[in-house]
Formats: structure tokens, C-alpha cells, sequence
């Protein structure tokens, strides 16, 4: 129970951070590119509070990584916040710009990815040992936040990754395309049970790794 217990307090920060700021930085692109919707709601915050969802930043996290240690496996830890509105029909160019926004939370994620991994190669100067607990938490860090941003980029809507396949289809195709949304979590659902989900992931999170491995 220990054990667990120091897991989670390892994991806790990269998750809420991880996943609030995703969130943030859709809000802070979308009011670049013309919609203040988010902004009028107050999300365009580094305040995890005014993101959080009970049950995406908390159980679902809590719930995989004790499923993980108890299974004795990797798994894949992942979770959401409430989704910053985003009044598409606000933006300059709705269709383009809807791109930008979906691309802004993943790539929050790689680049907080980076600042963990460059407090990492700072504590690594000072001689820290890895077993120490901001160690541990670098760690965690990484691994959350490329996790974060290879699920996102997956062409599934409603995640990042469909709404920039969305924004570069034709618009015939991209509203045929835009049906597959409300079976989006199920389809989610269904490879991470069947396996498939970690095998997709897999090149994204090589890619991110190879990125973050300068910083170190």
C-alpha cells in the first residue's frame, strides 16, 4: 500500500498538470485566432481547479495506475479535464484554425514534457540519485505527458488528432468523417482492451522520446 501510495503521489502533479494545461493552451489559441469563449469562462488559467473533472483528472488516472501495479504491467495512464469551450464558428477561419487549436494541446504536453525533462537533467548535475523523489516525479513527468500527447494525436474524433484530420479533409469528406465522433470513446475503448491502442501510440511515442532526449 505504501508503494502505491508513493506512486500516486509521483504521478499526481504530471497528471493534473498535464492534463489542465492541454486544456489551457486549446483556450489561449483559439482566443489568438478569434474565439473568446474560453476566455470568457475563465479557462484560460494555470489554475488546475478550474479544470479538473472529478472523474477524467482523478478516478479514471487513480483507477489505471492501480490497475497497472496490481496487474504488475506498464499500462497506459491517461485522463482528461473539462474540454474549454471552443466556438468554432467564432474563429477567423473556422475550418483552418480548428487545426491550430487542436494542435495546441498536444503539443503543451511535448513541450512540458521538455521542462521535465530539462529539471531532470538539472538535478542530474546537482548529483541527485534517481531513486530521489523529484527524480521519480521527472520521470513521471515525461512519460505522462507523451502519453497525453500521442493519445491526442490519434485520428479518432472527438481527440486533437480528428479534429485536425477534420480541418485538412474536403469539406465533403471531413463531415462524413466528423459521424465517427460519437463512437469515439468506444472505438478508444476497444484498443486499449484489444491491445491495438499501445501498438499506434508506439511511433508518436518514439517520436517524442527522440525529441526530449536532447534535453537531457
Amino acid at each position: 500500500m505504501d508503494s502505491l501510495i508513493q506512486t500516486i503521489t509521483v504521478f499526481a502533479l504530471p497528471v493534473l498538470f498535464g492534463i489542465t494545461l492541454h486544456e489551457a493552451a486549446h483556450g489561449y489559441v483559439a482566443r489568438m485566432l478569434g474565439d473568446p469563449t474560453a476566455a470568457e469562462a475563465g479557462r484560460i488559467t494555470l489554475n488546475p481547479v478550474r479544470h479538473i473533472d472529478p472523474i477524467g483528472t482523478i478516478v479514471v488516472p487513480v483507477f489505471l495506475l492501480l490497475s497497472a501495479k496490481l496487474l504488475g504491467g506498464a499500462g497506459v495512464l491517461f485522463g482528461w479535464a473539462k474540454p474549454v469551450p471552443v466556438d468554432w464558428s467564432r474563429l477567423r477561419n473556422p475550418k483552418r484554425d480548428m487545426a491550430w487549436v487542436a494542435l495546441a494541446g498536444p503539443a503543451s504536453n511535448l513541450f512540458m514534457a521538455i521542462l521535465w525533462a530539462i529539471s531532470l537533467s538539472v538535478l542530474d548535475g546537482m548529483g541527485v540519485p534517481r531513486d530521489d523523489f523529484w527524480v521519480r516525479m521527472g520521470i513521471a513527468g515525461i512519460q505522462v505527458n507523451l502519453v497525453l500527447m500521442a493519445l491526442n494525436m490519434l485520428p479518432i474524433p472527438p481527440l486533437d488528432g480528428g479534429r485536425i484530420v477534420f480541418s485538412l479533409l474536403p469539406n465533403d469528406l471531413a463531415y462524413k468523417y466528423s459521424r465517427i465522433e460519437p463512437y469515439g470513446l468506444l472505438i478508444l475503448i476497444i484498443l486499449m482492451f484489444t491491445g491495438v491502442l499501445w501498438f499506434l501510440l508506439q511511433p508518436l511515442l518514439e517520436f517524442g522520446f527522440m525529441v526530449v532526449r536532447w534535453f537531457l
